[in-house]
């Protein structure tokens, strides 16, 4: 390849940070809301940290940019609906913990299926050219496996 048309793989830079934040995050929440007695007290400070993060950064980059205006209607629902199934998210894993879950159990569940209910929905709102090759279920069989395994033998606190 010429020198400008190389693919960046900083992508997998972000890929590191997202797994470890989310790789952390269950434990953290799961602390915070102990030592804060209460799991919406544990909830409302997700909430204030998504509102830093989240609100505050964005504004900031676009308006630096001169790109806060061009919202359209549809692209505005479609991302409204995807944050607020993140902020679901967090409240079910909230509510787990509540009642008796662990972070020890609810996350690597959460974690191994997310990806195959990623999967189907991706593969139903763009249907594949082609059937997917079988090794694609064999897949989803050693995800949910793996799942399985990582519940049997973790470590006992």
């Amino acid at each position: 390849m010429e020198k400008g048309k190389q693919k960046s793989m900083l992508w997998l830079v972000f890929v590191f940070g997202a797994l470890l934040s989310w790789g952390i995050y269950g434990a953290m929440l799961h602390q915070g809301q102990l030592k804060l007695g209460s799991p919406m007290r544990a909830l409302l400070c997700v909430g204030l940290a998504y509102f830093l993060i989240g609100i505050l950064v964005p504004v900031g980059a676009l308006w630096s940019q001169g790109g806060l205006g061009g919202f359209n209607r549809s692209g505005t629902t479609v991302a409204v609906i995807a944050g607020t199934l993140g902020a679901l998210g967090a409240v079910c894993i909230i509510y787990a913990f509540r009642n008796g879950g662990s972070p020890t159990i609810v996350m690597p569940l959460v974690f191994a299926g997310a990806p195959l209910v990623n999967v189907l929905y991706t593969v139903w709102q763009h249907p594949p050219k082609q059937t997917p090759n079988p090794l694609l279920y064999v897949g989803f069989l050693l995800a949910a496996a793996g799942a399985g395994m990582v519940l049997y033998f973790k470590p006992q606190s």
